[in-house]
């Protein structure tokens, strides 16, 4: 009796045999994941987009109403500083509502653009490296592109959903449907030119903050290379080129559309990306390719005392937009000297900011000065809320373990952030008061502004008292202080344009500071505002010792 030979089964053995893995394996699930832990800023970006870009140009045309007007603001664009802080001058032969959307607006557009492209792709590259949460993905079925396509693809859907607002948001008011659409386009696309920029700086270090540090240097970078080739001609010269601000801004939209310098902006994104793609080899999960120094073998003295973990932590930051903070108080300064013209053509200025025809230098230094205290407010927000941020990560335990107390860690480093933000608010008066000085030739500006400045440091010292109180509460609080000084941004930008009644600017603190050196000094509401941010402190941290901390 013969058996017959069997042959192997070609069948598969399991119902269930695992599909062979691709670069692209787990794609879907980290877009999920990642859209997931990004959807509350895309939607909160998206719809600032959406209200403040139609709210503007309706304040503008409000404020604009004929052509006399318009022709007294083009007029300001003369002013180097102007054209340093807005952006090229067109159509200045007869300048119309959409001419100035296109010169003055488009660029203040852009930047929140570029800043919200810089935070996410560095929260989904480097920041999931950092906090190793990258490692246990890739321990798990996910192919090795997957987590950087996934981190792609969510940012680009955050740019476009911008890009649509801004789009829609100028469509709602009145714009050609064109130039509307390359506006949306256009912010877009320079959002993903800075994604571009963030990706590659994530390839150079092992720390979130300092690829974000990095792509959000080479952005103000851009502002001042743009500044500097829009200065040299009105309309842009060869220098403007090299800025991806001015990229968008060059398609002329709402003047002399031309699509053709998106394409710059599409083929820089490419070559972004693929850098990217090509540093990325070159590493190791975790590391960057600027190796990290070796730090001392001990603390130094200063590290040590109260509060130096604090000024480690935020003075560089604190310094890089002191840099930038002045040199805008310098240029807003200087127009001191070209609003005459203008006032002359637009005697209801005064309905849309705050700004007398008795005192024309002093009330537009002062507006100028309530504008720029913005920037010591959310720098102390920003400050006192980099605790929570230490706290999650777990390295704030370690510095309590060294015997500190909670109070006095969380107090010393309030009070180190509140100084650092003080100093800011007097070297913005200083700016501001030499700005004028150079306009005006009259010297006593500068210790008016100088002193002026003081007048804020109640409002913001309420700011990041109420920062330190949320902090203390609940971490999940924060976000109310965020919420806070954007509103206060928004009431001193648009607050008298808009019309808000007066009981939704008194929400402001810095409502509340009068308008030095034009307006008459009243202390009452500066003593009522310090006295709420001692409270404040006091209840942040009292707070703060009775919750677990966060991890560690």
């Amino acid at each position: 009796m013969t058996t017959a030979a069997r042959r192997p089964s070609t069948r598969p053995t399991h119902r269930a045999a695992p599909v062979p893995a691709s670069p692209l394996t787990g794609l879907g699930s980290l877009e999920r994941l990642y859209g997931r832990l990004s959807r509350r800023a895309v939607l909160v970006w998206t719809l600032a987009m959406l209200v403040l870009v139609p709210a503007s140009i309706l304040a503008i045309e409000e404020a604009y109403p004929d052509q006399s007007a318009l022709d007294a603001r083009a007029a300001l664009l003369d002013n180097p500083s102007a054209v340093m802080m807005t952006g090229p001058a067109f159509a200045m032969d007869r300048y119309t509502l959409w001419a100035m959307v296109a010169n003055e607006l488009f660029l203040y557009i852009l930047i929140p653009a570029a800043i919200m492209s810089v935070l996410l792709t560095v929260r989904h590259t480097r920041g999931e490296e950092e906090a190793g949460r990258l490692e246990m993905t890739r321990a798990l079925p996910t192919g090795r592109l997957a987590p950087g396509v996934a981190a792609l693809v969510v940012v680009t859907i955050a740019n476009a959903a911008p890009g649509a607002a801004v789009a829609i948001g100028t469509l709602l008011v009145g714009g050609a449907t064109a130039d509307s659409l390359a506006f949306g386009l256009a912010t877009a696309l320079t959002g993903m030119v800075f994604a571009g920029i963030a990706a590659v700086t994530a390839q150079l270090t092992e720390h979130a903050g300092t690829a974000t540090g990095m792509a959000l240097g080479l952005l103000a970078l851009a502002f001042m290379v743009r500044g500097i080739g829009d200065v040299i001609d009105r309309q842009g010269s060869w220098l403007s080129w090299f800025s991806p601000l001015a990229w968008a801004q060059q398609t002329r939209v709402f003047v002399d559309l031309r699509w053709w310098p998106l394409l710059v902006s599409l083929a820089a994104v490419i070559a972004l990306l693929v850098v990217a793609g090509v540093l990325s080899r070159r590493r190791d999960v975790g590391s960057g390719l600027r190796a990290a120094t070796g730090g001392p073998a001990s603390a130094s003295a200063a590290l040590l005392a109260p509060g130096g973990l604090a000024r480690r932590l935020v003075t560089g930051t604190m310094i890089a937009w002191a840099i930038g903070l002045f040199l805008f108080a310098l240029a807003f300064g200087s127009l001191a000297s070209s609003l005459t013209d203008v006032v002359a053509e637009i005697p209801a200025i005064g309905e849309w900011a705050p700004i007398s025809m008795d005192d024309l230098t002093g009330s537009f230094s002062a507006y100028v000065l309530r504008m720029l205290a913005i920037g010591p407010a959310v720098l102390i927000v920003s400050g006192t809320l980099r605790m929570r941020s230490e706290e999650t990560a777990g390295r704030l335990a370690g510095a309590l373990a060294g015997g500190t107390s909670r109070v006095r860690l969380a107090g010393t480093w309030f009070l180190v952030v509140l100084l650092e933000a003080a100093a800011l608010q007097v070297l913005l008066g200083l700016g501001v008061g030499l700005g004028v000085w150079a306009a005006t030739d009259d010297t006593v500006w500068i210790g008016d502004m100088t002193l002026a400045a003081l007048a804020y440091l109640p409002a913001i010292a309420l700011c990041g008292a109420f920062a330190l109180a949320l902090y203390g509460l609940h971490l999940r609080l924060t976000g109310l202080a965020w919420a806070w000084v954007v509103y206060a941004a928004l009431v001193v930008f648009l607050g008298d344009l808009l019309g808000l009644p007066e009981a939704a600017l008194d929400v402001s603190p810095l409502h509340h500071v009068p308008l030095l050196p034009s307006a008459e000094f009243d202390w009452l509401p500066l003593l009522v505002m310090g006295v709420l941010a001692v409270v404040l402190v006091t209840v942040g941290l009292v707070a703060v010792r009775r919750r677990d901390l966060a991890a560690g």
